[in-house]
């Protein structure tokens, strides 16, 4: 996959990104949202093996401003119709300028039109408002709260919010 708009990129993730990846994902900070305020632990090796399982169905993508790396985003194939996304801004001196609703516009038309998907679906932190807001403003329908339904690597009980989106409902901000 490669998406282009303005000075915004994604783009396939390759064994090359194995050690950003691997920089980001041992980042707490990066990665509390996730699950992991301690990091993943994973090494670069171990990413690249795992890129290399990548398809045209399950795809790890990395984020580019101006063909420098910020975050990442991925999708994966549930099934026929239906594919779940995420997206990460990991340079956080890129977080709150609106990149993410355009980001998520570029790939969800993509899947939309070119890949031909009828739903999409995604679930956040309970915890990550900012998040929320965004993908209610793209046309996410908040489907339900799974109250304390996992636990973080610290653990600590968390909350998760499910996200589902028709192409009907979608508001794109990449145009």
């Amino acid at each position: 996959m490669l998406l282009q708009f303005n000075n915004l990129t994604i783009r396939n993730a390759t064994g090359e990104d194995a050690d950003l990846l691997s920089s980001w994902w041992n980042d707490g900070k990066i990665m509390a949202h996730e699950g992991f305020p301690n990091g993943t632990g994973e090494t670069a090796g171990e990413i690249a093996e795992n890129l290399k399982k990548d398809t045209d169905e399950n795809r790890r993508l990395i984020i580019e401003l101006d063909k420098k790396p910020i975050g990442e985003m991925n999708y994966s194939r549930k099934n026929e119709d239906t594919v779940e996304i995420g997206i990460k801004i990991c340079d956080f001196l890129e977080h709150n300028k609106e990149y993410g609703k355009i980001l998520l516009s570029m790939l969800i038309f993509s899947l939309f039109k070119d890949m031909g998907y009828k739903k999409i679906i995604l679930d956040t932190n309970a915890n990550n408002k900012k998040a929320q807001h965004v993908y209610e403003e793209l046309g996410f329908t908040k489907l339900r709260v799974r109250e304390n339904s996992w636990k973080n690597q610290l653990g600590e009980l968390q909350s998760t919010i499910d996200y589902e989106m028709y192409q009907k409902d979608f508001v794109n901000f990449a145009k």
